[in-house]
C-alpha cells in the first residue's frame, strides 16, 4: 500500500514546482497532485520539436522524469528530497499533435528508493490521447542526514 509521510504534500509540491526553472522554461504545467500520482500537460510548440517535426525525445523524457519524480515526492517526509537514480524511456510513436499529457505514479514504495512509472501521451485535435512513451524510474530519497553527511565530508 502506498502512503504519504507528509500530510502537506500538495502544498509542498506546489512550492517546489515554483523553483523548477527548466520545467517553466519548457512550459510544462502540473494539473493534478495526488498521493503517489502526478499529472501535467505541455502545449506542443515548435521549440519542443526535433528536425522531423516530432516532439523531441528529450522533451518527452523530461516530462516523464518530472511527473514520476514528483509522484515520489508526494510520499516522502517534508524534510526529505527526491532525485532520479535511474530512468529508462521506451518510445512507441512519434509525438505529433497539439499537446502532450504526462502521468507519473509510484508502483513500489521503499524507504530509500521509490519505483515509478510514467506515461506520456500526445493529443491531436479531438482524437483520443495516444500513448507515445513509457518510462520506468528509480527515485532515490535523500534524507537530512544524507545532506549533512555530504556537507561535512566536503569540508
Amino acid at each position: 500500500m502506498i502512503q504519504t509521510y507528509n500530510p502537506d504534500f500538495k502544498s509542498d509540491i506546489v512550492e517546489k514546482l515554483e523553483r523548477q526553472e527548466f520545467m517553466k522554461l519548457m512550459g510544462f504545467q502540473v494539473t493534478s497532485i495526488e498521493v503517489g500520482r502526478v499529472e501535467g500537460e505541455l502545449l506542443l510548440e515548435q521549440r519542443h520539436k526535433q528536425h522531423k517535426g516530432f516532439a523531441h525525445g528529450g522533451v518527452i523524457a523530461t516530462l516523464a522524469d518530472i511527473v514520476a519524480g514528483f509522484a515520489a515526492v508526494s510520499l516522502v517526509p517534508k524534510d526529505h528530497h527526491v532525485v532520479t537514480a535511474e530512468i529508462k524511456v521506451s518510445y512507441f510513436h512519434p509525438g505529433v499533435g497539439d499537446k502532450m499529457l504526462a502521468k507519473g505514479y509510484v508502483i513500489k514504495q521503499g524507504r530509500k528508493l521509490n519505483f515509478c512509472e510514467a506515461e506520456v501521451y500526445v493529443v491531436k485535435g479531438e482524437e483520443e490521447p495516444l500513448l507515445i512513451a513509457k518510462a520506468t524510474t528509480s527515485m532515490a530519497t535523500i534524507t537530512p542526514e544524507d545532506i549533512a553527511r555530504r556537507m561535512s565530508s566536503a569540508s
